[in-house]
């Protein structure tokens, strides 16, 4: 792996890495005079340049795929199946590599980014049941003499545009399932974190897909703009912010591709008078401050019910100090810096604007965060939150936990239904009729019981509701295979053999 990562003299002097594209199985160097800044943000230093692209560029990525697609599609489902099991040996066997590339990068802690590694590859390991998911339908004699069955086609070029908080986990729930479908790929990671991918891509190549097959463009929205209207995409997934999931969304469909676009989250934990407190305290710090918040899925609201509230927020208050934040290389850290300074920034100011509007600051992560030029920002809480204030209306995106008090179960559940997000959500309870009158009622695409981050499993599919999601398709699982295929019926007839000419060499029956 150690090509992806190589530095020219002058690079290797101001301890810079260079970060190009991947286009046709080779790495292509930028050519369009654009280059964006890559940060450790543990020490924010940075380390490393990647290559934008220009609109020739991607042209030039979507060009190899179509090539390769002429005879990628032909390749039989058992060695398609074979590549994947190749595919899984090898990320399984590098994990901790790439782990290790995430944390510079990103700057989560190495357990966080090997369970990423651990997630991604879950759909991985589902992409090798390719043979068992693409099989069709059959009904023989729907009419005399004729037989109808259904089959499952590839799309053809599809693409990728991907998000800086899972920069290996997020591309593998893409492009395992498409390429298994006998598509062919061009992802356009984060610009911010980007490395994982050009490492990806050689890791694919190593394991045998041929080239042309998984393509790496660099970028900012030059190259998004240009894989949304180029003509011969077919399918753009995203996973990004609520506006620009609608404008990915709006301008694909515009340009007549099928477009599945993830969006923003704000997932709320309810938790009743009857939880175990201990139980979800816990829970709720490992939810919210996990990855540093930034994660579509984190927990960013507590809802405590009745008179849950005062022991629920000490509770989480009094685990506030046991974590330890730090460079995510430092194997007892817990939680790492966020990804630019800029998000830093922006996530401490929503501090302010709590207290400003009427909430109660009852943790100011500024005042624990690690000095020096790192990106950090301690885990912050913020109580008395309500719906009118910023703290609960934007989605921060940072280790920023708000707490809203509600008297009943019915306020919990209008407050998360009232929410213009739908991504997950969450409840603790002891009573199971509870919380199943609960996922009943709840506007989300994603709930857990007693589990605070309800990712589902590889086999079943993950997505929200709401302005969590714009199209009818969520990612991976089988909704994932749905979403890079599209489907043939086929009606055939044949002459009956009692009256044809040719000689079958055993006796003609009816």
């Amino acid at each position: 792996m150690t090509e992806v990562l190589d530095r020219s003299v002058d690079e290797q002097r101001e301890g810079v890495a260079r970060i190009s594209h991947w286009i046709g199985g080779r790495l292509v160097p930028g050519t369009s005079g654009r280059s964006g800044p890559v940060y450790n943000p543990a020490i924010g230093e940075q380390t490393g340049a990647v290559d934008l692209a220009s609109v020739e560029e991607v042209d030039a990525a979507v060009a190899a795929a179509k090539e390769a697609f002429v005879s990628w599609r032909k390749v039989s489902l058992a060695k398609r199946a074979e590549l994947m099991f190749n595919i899984r040996e090898l990320v399984h066997e590098r994990r901790e590599e790439a782990a290790r590339i995430l944390t510079v990068e990103h700057g989560k802690v190495l357990s966080d980014a090997l369970g990423e590694v651990t997630r991604g590859l879950e759909v991985i390991e589902f992409a090798c049941g390719i043979p068992t998911l693409l099989k069709g339908e059959f009904s023989e004699q729907a009419s005399t003499g004729i037989d109808v069955y259904s089959i499952c086609q590839p799309l053809g070029v599809v693409a990728g545009i991907t998000p800086f908080n899972f920069p290996a986990m997020v591309p593998m729930w893409m492009w395992a399932p498409a390429i298994a479908c006998g598509n062919t790929f061009v992802l356009k990671p984060s610009e911010k974190d980007p490395s994982a991918s050009p490492w990806t891509a050689e890791l694919l190549k190593e394991a045998g897909l041929p080239d042309g097959v998984f393509n790496v463009v660099h970028g900012d929205k030059v190259a998004v703009d240009r894989v949304l209207e180029h003509p011969d995409i077919s399918a753009v997934s995203f996973v990004g912010s609520t506006p620009i999931a609608r404008y990915v969304y709006e301008t694909g469909t515009k340009a007549g591709k099928r477009v599945q676009a993830l969006g923003g989250a704000k997932n709320h934990m309810i938790v009743l008078p009857d939880a175990d407190i201990d139980m979800a305290a816990d829970a709720a710090v490992s939810a919210a401050y996990g990855s540093a918040g930034e994660r579509c899925m984190a927990v960013s609201h507590v809802v405590a019910v009745g008179d849950v509230a005062d022991g629920l927020v000490t509770a989480i208050k009094e685990r506030l100090p046991k974590i330890k934040v730090g460079n995510g290389l430092e194997a007892d850290v817990e939680m790492g810096p966020l990804v630019t300074r800029e998000h830093r920034d922006k996530v401490a100011s929503y501090l302010d604007k709590g207290r400003e509007q009427g909430a109660t600051l009852v943790a100011d992560g500024r005042e624990t965060a690690p000095e020096g030029k790192g990106f950090f920002l301690g885990v912050s809480l913020i109580d008395d939150v309500t719906p009118e204030m910023d703290v609960y209306k934007d989605e921060i995106f940072g280790p920023v936990l708000g707490v809203s008090r509600v008297g009943t179960y019915d306020e919990a559940v209008r407050l998360v239904n009232e929410n213009p997000y739908g991504n997950g959500t969450a409840i603790f309870t002891r009573d199971g009729g509870v919380a199943r009158q609960f996922q009943f009622d709840v506007q989300a695409g994603m709930v857990g019981v007693n589990v605070p981050i309800p990712v589902p499993v590889a086999y079943y599919s993950f997505g929200g509701w709401k302005a969590s999601l714009f199209g009818d398709k969520h990612i991976y699982g089988p909704e994932g295979i749905s979403f890079y295929t599209r489907g043939k019926v086929v009606t055939s007839r044949w002459p009956d053999p009692a009256t044809s000419k040719v000689d079958l060499g055993f006796p003609r029956t009816r």
